[in-house]
């Protein structure tokens, strides 16, 4: 029965808790955008590539 003079006070610190850092998340914008990051992984860049750093060399080495 003593462990509930722990366990309440500690639960009700936890609620608190973590409401704030939902009210904080709301807040600061962190669920403004919910379909943007699913509709950017589907946005596929079909643009070829450019050259690495323009020298005329290939990656391994090889003119």
């Amino acid at each position: 029965m003593d462990i509930l003079y722990l366990l309440i006070p500690l639960s009700v610190f936890l609620v608190f808790l973590i409401a704030g850092v939902f009210w904080w998340s709301v807040k600061s914008g962190q669920f403004e955008d919910l379909e943007g990051p699913a509709y950017r992984i589907l946005m596929d860049d079909d643009r070829p590539q450019p050259p690495g750093d323009g020298s005329g060399q290939q990656a391994d080495g090889k003119p």
